[in-house]
């Protein structure tokens, strides 16, 4: 795994109001930011839910991403046990604390 890296990167709102700007051929109409927990359920437990675990709805959606790159780098050998790894790395961080995801979703109008 050390051969492989994706870096991420998630801009402010300022820095996406910044490269806006200086590119000139949109105008930004609105700009929001929005977090989502990770857990989907957070502060909605029913005892029938109890068997939602986090780390495993979260290892999902990285994976739906990250899988094809793994899998054109190292093959398919390895995925299953990357992701179950992964999984109990995000459930252990999610039971220490509070995680979300922050989205800035971005209106623009190309200029004429």
């Amino acid at each position: 795994m050390d051969s492989f890296n994706l870096p991420h990167y998630t801009p402010s709102p300022t820095e996406v109001k910044c490269e806006v700007g200086k590119e000139g051929s949109f105008t930004i109409n609105r700009l929001e930011v929005s977090q989502v927990n990770w857990n989907a359920y957070h502060g909605e437990f029913c005892p029938s839910d109890a068997h939602k675990d986090g780390g495993y709805n979260v290892a999902k959606l990285v994976r739906a991403v990250a899988e094809p790159l793994l899998v054109s780098h190292f093959g398919d050998g390895i995925i299953e046990e990357v992701f179950s790894r992964y999984q109990k790395i995000v459930a252990d961080r999610m039971s220490r604390e509070t995680t979300e995801f922050v989205n800035v979703t971005v209106s623009m109008t190309k200029r004429g």
